[in-house]
């Protein structure tokens, strides 16, 4: 079979022959794959630098996708952390991490979708007690995934949503998504006032930006909260702004704050596919916006680097 192949970390993998898939063992099926999301998480463990890469070459790239059983069965999957991955014409599928999929899905829309929301989504129902009513902050709301934490969290239930990014275009987008749109750009104390007006009181940050933006958030929201006594809880979800922080000890002492991270080890794989079935049901039923942007496997260091527009995910096409 032809799938994409990285011989070199950093270098865009090509589309080669690599041979069949191993065949199915107890609880495998293996299917003929539709559609695959070329998500961050998959340039980053094809360049070596996420933190499950065991650094193993040749690897092929791709963390979840769309196919079809010899029955006709349409699922969506999650592949493990192997060398062998969904960016091919054929997978091996662990049914434990296979979700079914009724008849007339999109299999675009649901391989752009899942991964980019399941962030939010996962953090939401197993991180936190989250409860109807809440409030919450999206910091890097401009970028897929938080664009679509906020319809996450609305959908969830959240009564108010503050989307913060730097993208004037993407903040002006968001109002329409049940977000109130706050621009991080400016001088130091003029980010700050408007991020403790706006989210001083939130109940629940969603954190995919980490870095100088949280260490300027955190005092700014504990600063202006109304009752510091009151629980604040911290998701980390991404480093979009950098993998490190400075925080004074006093903040962590000034409020009822906590950190929590959300992702591949603060969350059991078994609890990851108990929330799949529900997502997929969102995205099936156009509950939430994905725009998947379709490319053939064949070309996929063409467009391994291509930027696409507010809410797109490229999606390779075998």
């Amino acid at each position: 079979m032809r799938a994409a192949l990285v011989r070199t970390f950093g270098t865009p993998p090509r589309c080669e022959e690599v041979g069949p898939p191993p065949a199915p063992g107890p609880g495998d099926v293996l299917v003929d794959v539709l559609a695959a999301g070329l998500h961050p998480r998959v340039r980053s463990a094809a360049d070596g630098s996420h933190y499950t890469s065991r650094g193993a070459l040749p690897l092929v790239p791709g963390i979840d996708g769309v196919g079809r059983t010899e029955e006709g069965e349409l699922l969506y999957f999650v592949a493990p952390d192997t060398a062998l991955g969904t960016l091919a014409e054929r997978a091996l599928v662990d049914r434990r991490r296979a979700v079914p999929l009724p008849a007339g899905t999109d299999p675009l829309a649901v391989a752009a979708g899942m991964n980019p929301a399941m962030s939010s989504w996962v953090a939401l129902r197993r991180r936190v007690d989250f409860a109807p009513g809440s409030s919450v902050l999206v910091l890097g709301a401009t970028g897929n995934a938080g664009r679509l934490a906020v319809q996450v969290a609305r959908g969830l239930g959240a009564a108010r949503v503050v989307g913060a990014g730097r993208d004037p275009h993407r903040l002006g987008l968001l109002d329409a998504l049940g977000a109130e749109p706050l621009d991080l750009r400016g001088e130091e104390h003029e980010v700050a006032g408007r991020l403790g007006a706006a989210a001083g009181d939130v109940d629940v940050v969603l954190d995919y930006l980490w870095g100088a933006p949280t260490e300027r958030a955190v005092p700014a929201l504990l600063t202006a909260r109304t009752d510091r006594s009151r629980p604040l809880t911290w998701i980390q979800l991404g480093s979009v702004a950098g993998p490190e922080l400075t925080l004074p000890s006093t903040w962590l002492r000034a409020g009822a704050l906590s950190f929590v991270g959300s992702g591949q080890g603060s969350v059991t794989t078994a609890g990851i596919v108990a929330e799949l079935p529900a997502l997929a049901e969102e995205i099936v039923s156009g509950r939430l916006d994905v725009r998947p942007v379709a490319r053939p496997l064949a070309r996929v260091h063409e467009v391994w680097g291509e930027e696409v527009a507010a809410g797109e995910r490229v999606v390779l096409v075998p």
